[in-house]
């Protein structure tokens, strides 16, 4: 991550196969499957920290036979919320079927947005690689969701709106791109804004030893506090705004005027 006293901005927020915690790397393993080999990455580690933690979470409040608590007030205000804040206005009643999707990835996008702002983990959303797959994951459902409400053929016919056989072809390339679009939008957009905020913080951090000054030190620390405050918020904010656009991206191939 650094040589000697130089911090590396741009290695620090990149994947690694290694895990840092202060002077200690511990490299990680390579799986070999199928004759494939599967190298283990520091973001791998933190998404499965966060399936695990999830698990750990919502499986005991999941139980019919567990008594209501916080944790079941809050997961069951979070899930109505999903429902009649996004799902069913967006998609209508058919919604609901949909908010087990939906409230699974706004967890999973928000914890691993939070995890990344504790020190010596890492933002797997900041990765474009998990974003753009969280995108394929949600382009693929959005497009499988249509198909089983409309059947593949009613649903192909219905990708391009009426308009003269002339133009059709034109229509078709049209829609096809902003199909492709929306999955790409949704993973840059996530990727785009934790990259800056991690880098903004570590900038803010790294003026400290550049100058090596008590003002300056003090003015940054203020200023990183700032910073990680405001990174809470874009966590949240982002998770929303991915699920958000996801459930208005299912609405327009779910609805009956498709």
């Amino acid at each position: 991550m650094s040589q000697g006293n130089e911090l590396d901005i741009v290695e620090h927020i990149l994947d690694s196969p290694v895990l840092e915690f202060f002077h200690w790397k511990l490299p990680l393993p390579t799986l070999h499957v199928f004759g494939y080999d599967l190298p283990v990455t520091k973001n791998a580690v933190m998404m499965w920290i966060v399936s695990l933690v999830l698990i750990a979470i919502l499986i005991p409040i999941a139980k019919k036979d567990k008594k209501r608590g916080l944790g079941r007030t809050v997961a069951e205000t979070f899930l109505l919320f999903i429902r009649d804040e996004l799902a069913m206005p967006q998609i209508g009643e058919k919604g609901i079927v949909f908010v087990p999707f939906l409230s699974t990835l706004f967890c999973f996008i928000l914890f691993c947005n939070l995890l990344g702002l504790f020190p010596f983990a890492s933002c797997a959303t900041a990765n474009i690689n998990v974003t753009a797959s969280l995108g394929l994951i949600s382009f693929c459902f959005i497009h499988y969701s249509g198909m089983r409400e409309h059947g593949y053929l009613g649903y192909f016919k219905a990708l391009v709106p009426p308009v003269p056989g002339w133009l059709w072809p034109l229509m078709f390339v049209i829609e096809v791109v902003g199909h492709i679009s929306k999955p790409v939008s949704l993973a840059i957009r996530l990727f785009a804004n934790l990259t800056s905020g991690h880098i903004v913080l570590l900038a803010f951090l790294s003026v400290i030893f550049i100058t090596r000054s008590y003002v300056f030190a003090f003015s940054c620390v203020l200023g990183g506090v700032a910073i990680c405050t405001l990174e809470i918020l874009v966590a949240f904010l982002q998770a929303f705004v991915f699920t958000y656009l996801t459930t208005v991206f299912l609405g327009t191939v779910v609805a009956e005027e498709h």
